[in-house]
C-alpha cells in the first residue's frame, strides 16, 4: 500500500497543529515537521512523525551523493523534475522507503507509477480539501473494479455451517458491500445490511459475507473470511464499481443455516454460500438489493471475474481448476 505523508514546516505551532490534526483525521501515514515540534506532533495522535532532517532537496545529480540510503525513510523534494528522473532514485534505493514531494494531484499520480513500481508514497501540503484529494488518489479511494451482470442458475439450501459477519468502521449505503466468493476469480457483490427489515433494524456498517471458506477481495489480493480480524483493511465496493477502503471493527463467526447460490456469466460460473435468511442480500445491476430468501433462477446479480490462479492471495500464472 502506497503511503501519504504531510509536510508541515510552519514556524508557528498553532498553524502546524491544525494541519497535523487534519492529516490524522483523514488517515495519513505520517507527518514531517520541524525538529522542535516532533514531541508535540506525537502527542496529537498515533501517527508516524519524522523531522525535516529526513527531507533531501535535489537540484542536480551531485545532490544524490548526500542521500543516506541507510535511513528507513527518505523524503525527496525535486527543485527541477527535468534534472533528476525519479527512475534513477527508485533503482538506487535499497530497503528504505522513498517518499517524493509533489505539488499537485497529477504529479502524485506520476510518481506513484514511475517504473511501474513507483515511489513508496508522496509527501504533500495544502489545506484540508487538498489533503482529502491527495488521500483519495494515493489510497485508491477513487479506483474502480469492473463488475459484470451474472445470471443465477442454481439455488440450493444447505445444512448448518459457520458464516462470517464483518462489522466495519464505515457506514455503507444501499448498493454497497463486499466482493465474496468460493472462487478467487469469481466473486459476488454481497450487500451491506443498510436496508431496514421487518425483522431487524438496519446495520449499515455490516456485511454478512458468507461461509468461513470463502474469499473476500481486498485490493489485488484475496483473504479467507475466516482469517479476518479487527484492524484488517477491507474494500467496500459500490454497484458502479467504485471502491473505498475501510477496516474491520469486529468479526463474528456463528453457526447458521446456509444456502448455496450459483451464477454464470461469459461462460464462467461461480458459487457463494451465504446464511439462509431474509436479511442476507446480493446486489442487482441497478444497485438494488435482492434477498436470498426471494432470489430465483434467472435473476441478475453483480459479480467480479478475475484471473483464476492465486497463491497466498496473490495472482499467479499457473494451471488451476476451482469448482
Amino acid at each position: 500500500m502506497k503511503e501519504i505523508w504531510l509536510l508541515s514546516l510552519d514556524e508557528n505551532w498553532d498553524d502546524a497543529k491544525e494541519k497535523i490534526k487534519d492529516a490524522i483525521e483523514i488517515g495519513f501515514d505520517g507527518v514531517v515537521v520541524r525538529s522542535e515540534y516532533i514531541d508535540k506532533a506525537k502527542n496529537l495522535g498515533r501517527i508516524e512523525v519524522k523531522s525535516k532532517d529526513f527531507v533531501f532537496e535535489i537540484r542536480s545529480a551531485e545532490d544524490l551523493q548526500s542521500i543516506d540510503l541507510s535511513l528507513d525513510y527518505i523524503f525527496l523534494k525535486f527543485l527541477d523534475w527535468k534534472i533528476i528522473p525519479l527512475e534513477n532514485l527508485i533503482a538506487m534505493k535499497k530497503n528504505c522507503k522513498l517518499i517524493a514531494f509533489v505539488n499537485d494531484v497529477e504529479e502524485a499520480k506520476l510518481v506513484l507509477k514511475t517504473l511501474e513500481k513507483g515511489a513508496d508514497g508522496v509527501l504533500v501540503g495544502g489545506d484540508r480539501a487538498e489533503l482529502l484529494e491527495y488521500f483519495s488518489v494515493v489510497k485508491g479511494v477513487d479506483k474502480a473494479v469492473e463488475l459484470k451482470k451474472a445470471k443465477i442458475v442454481e439455488i440450493k439450501p444447505l445444512g448448518v455451517g459457520e458464516r462470517v459477519c464483518i462489522d466495519t468502521t464505515s457506514l455503507m449505503g444501499v448498493g454497497e458491500g463486499m466482493l465474496v466468493g468460493n472462487k478467487a476469480a469469481f466473486m459476488f457483490l454481497v450487500a451491506s445490511e443498510s436496508e431496514e427489515s421487518e425483522y431487524v433494524s438496519s446495520r449499515p456498517f455490516r456485511v454478512n459475507a458468507g461461509s468461513v471458506n470463502a474469499y473476500v477481495k481486498v485490493g489485488d489480493k484475496t483473504k479467507y473470511l475466516a482469517e479476518l480480524k479487527a484492524g484488517d483493511e477491507v474494500d467496500v465496493v459500490r454497484y458502479d464499481g467504485s471502491v473505498k477502503k475501510s477496516y474491520v471493527g469486529r468479526v463474528k463467526i456463528e453457526r447458521r443455516p446456509l444456502i448455496l447460490i450459483k451464477a454464470k456469466v461469459d461462460g464462467e460460473d461461480g458459487t457463494i454460500i451465504l446464511q439462509n435468511a431474509e436479511t442476507i442480500k446480493l446486489v442487482n445491476p441497478d444497485g438494488k438489493h435482492l434477498s436470498v430468501a426471494k432470489l430465483k433462477e434467472g435473476d441478475e446479480v453483480l459479480v467480479w471475474v478475475g484471473k483464476k490462479a492465486r497463491h497466498f492471495g496473490m495472482e499467479v500464472d499457473e494451471f488451476i481448476i476451482e469448482k
